[in-house]
């Protein structure tokens, strides 16, 4: 699969006239057209759902957007709550999901009315002393062991800090039957950034499976079933990408063999994809600022981890055009840097590019997901923009880059400075 940007070197030359790098920037033409996408995948539910998992990429106008296409959110904190409320998105358009979750946490959630999702049967009293005991309550599975795909092992849930046993998992929902709750839903993450049209029919087989058990078990209503997120992009070049119309086919067969059968075609499915969403429709464009001859060649960027960890946090793959080369030979071999004082700050180790010339600019692909949202503030390194490209081709500032005074704005500088000190 042949990697494209969505702008051109002449895009760039005008946006940075405006907003200068190092910025992330979006496409919402293909966030839209990739929202309807996901929905037509689905369409078979009658109550199917997406929630955006906001921790993804939480910028209020995105997800204004795709709460413009029918989308809920996905929150696993307090901030999250309130960045979604502030967005006018409520009610059970949230999906409340956590751990190790403050008593404030629960409260706001319950306040605002969202599906709290527990993660563990401790978390049942808990709760019972900071929030209300709603009509619709979820609780998340884990079912230990490894995750299996093919014969190839995707993940090891039981190494994971999330969810509940198959035994826990019964029993919360006979004390959340007590407590009032009267619908029910069943969520679990499996393995993360699959790119495997097989996964999520794979991870529905078990839910459905464990809902019809947990029916008969409990006698409760199961309303829904969250398949989570794990359905992830093809970062390099090589990969197939996710067919998101046979996932979704996938997992219309196993509810069909396994819920209609046992009474529970009613059942709504719910996904909460943060990297498949818009993962691919995000860019961190930036410049390439120095070059370095020592024992390896390097290209000096603007930008650096505090703009994008993945690289030097996971080692991840991130593919890079120089724009207004994309046709050019890839005949040297640079590590790409950023300016951070540590030496894992590399989008990428050699890497075969084109020749970089300073001034070149640098468009690093799928950063439109756990991109911006990573970015921290060490060595003082301040948070970039986040631009958004139009339908119409023009551009909207849907987040100011940081200033010093944003940086400085938390401490009290009274007296520091003064004569006597």
């Amino acid at each position: 699969m042949e990697k494209k940007p969505f702008v051109t070197l002449e895009q760039v030359q005008e946006i940075v006239k405006t907003y200068p790098t190092p910025f992330h920037l979006y496409d919402e033409k293909a966030i839209r057209e990739n929202a309807r996408k996901v929905k037509q995948a689905f369409a078979w539910n009658p109550g199917f759902k997406e929630y955006f998992a906001v921790k993804a990429t939480p910028t209020p106008r995105l997800l204004q957007i795709l709460h413009e296409e029918g989308f809920g959110c996905d929150c696993s904190s307090y901030t999250e709550l309130m960045m979604s409320k502030a967005c006018g998105i409520t009610g059970h358009d949230i999906m409340f999901s956590s751990n190790v979750t403050p008593d404030q946490d629960f409260k706001l959630a319950s306040d605002l009315d969202s599906i709290i999702n527990f993660d563990d049967i401790t978390h049942l009293d808990y709760y019972d002393k900071v929030g209300e005991w709603k009509d619709t309550m979820s609780c998340r599975y884990n079912p230990g062991g490894d995750f299996v795909l093919e014969n190839e092992i995707m993940d090891t849930p039981q190494e994971a800090k999330y969810g509940m046993t198959r035994e826990q998992l019964a029993q919360a929902f006979n004390i959340m039957k007590e407590k009032g709750v009267k619908h029910f839903g069943i969520h679990a993450f499996l393995a993360s950034n699959t790119v495997a049209n097989e996964y999520y029919p794979a991870l529905a087989r078990i839910l459905f499976q464990t809902a019809v058990e947990l029916q008969k078990e409990t006698g409760v209503h199961i309303s829904f079933i969250n398949l989570s997120g794990g359905v992830g992009i093809p970062y390099k070049p090589w990969q197939e990408p996710n067919d998101i119309m046979a996932i979704g086919e996938g997992v219309r067969r196993a509810f069909e063999e396994v819920l209609v059968p046992a009474g529970l075609g009613d059942i709504s499915i719910y996904t909460e994809m943060g990297r498949y969403i818009l993962g691919p429709y995000g860019a961190l464009i930036t410049k390439c600022i120095h070059h370095k001859h020592t024992h390896k060649e390097y290209v000096g960027l603007d930008a650096c981890a505090a703009n994008l960890m993945r690289p030097a946090m996971y080692g991840a793959y991130h593919h890079i055009t120089v724009l207004g080369k994309e046709d050019a030979l890839r005949d040297r071999t640079y590590d790409v840097t950023g300016g951070l004082c540590e030496n894992n700050d590399k989008f990428a180790i050699d890497r075969n590019l084109p020749r970089i010339d300073i001034g070149d600019y640098i468009y690093i692909h799928d950063t439109g997901a756990h991109g911006f949202s990573m970015g921290y503030n060490y060595n003082g390194k301040l948070r970039s923009a986040e631009v958004l490209l139009k339908e119409d081709g023009s551009t909207e500032l849907i987040r100011r880059a940081e200033t010093p005074e944003d940086y400085f704005a938390t401490f009290d500088f009274t007296g520091l400075f003064s004569e006597n000190k």
